[in-house]
């Protein structure tokens, strides 16, 4: 296998790993208040996430950044719950049940936990640069993984969501307020 595909396929499973549920949970956290004629919407936040993912991963393969895995263990969870309050607060500061979200505030928020997100494995990733010179492809590549496994991760959220809303009637403001 290609030194692209390895690292691509690295990154995939990094976010779609049953063991990755933080990563799964966050990603769904983001989608939630959208409905899925807003993709476009989805698709920029969703790379916003990454980033934010990537500049950390970045500054680790460089070995500008370290930091201990302890605090980001703490962290990735705040960030969720975070999102969650955030998608409330917002939620029920509109008039009416209609959802209208300050679109630049969501992506500096993907993007700033991106960056969180993206230390729980820079370690791992400085790690596997070793003492590589040129870590372009390598993380490019792991970006591809992590962009289509979040991909993956919004299309199942909302074949979810269509079952819920179409065969089960049950509407998009009922899981969001």
């Amino acid at each position: 296998m290609s030194e692209f595909l390895s690292f691509a396929k690295l990154g995939f499973h990094h976010i779609a790993d049953p063991k990755a549920f933080d990563h799964m949970l966050f990603v769904v956290t983001l989608c939630a208040v959208y409905r899925w004629t807003d993709w476009r919407k989805l698709l920029v936040l969703i790379t916003a996430f990454t980033i934010g993912h990537s500049l950390t991963l970045v500054l680790a393969g460089l070995r500008i950044l370290q930091v201990p895995s302890d605090l980001v263990e703490f962290l990735i969870p705040v960030t969720i719950v975070l999102t969650s309050l955030h998608n409330i607060a917002v939620s029920k500061a509109t008039e009416g049940g209609t959802f209208s979200r300050s679109v630049s505030t969501n992506y500096l928020l993907a993007l700033f936990f991106g960056l969180i997100h993206g230390m729980g494995f820079a370690n791992y990733f400085s790690a596997l640069m070793g003492e590589a010179g040129n870590i372009v492809l390598p993380l490019f590549a792991f970006n591809v993984g992590i962009e289509v496994g979040q991909l993956a991760i919004v299309g199942v959220f909302f074949g979810l969501y269509f079952c819920f809303a179409k065969w089960l009637k049950i509407a998009h403001r009922d899981w969001n307020f």
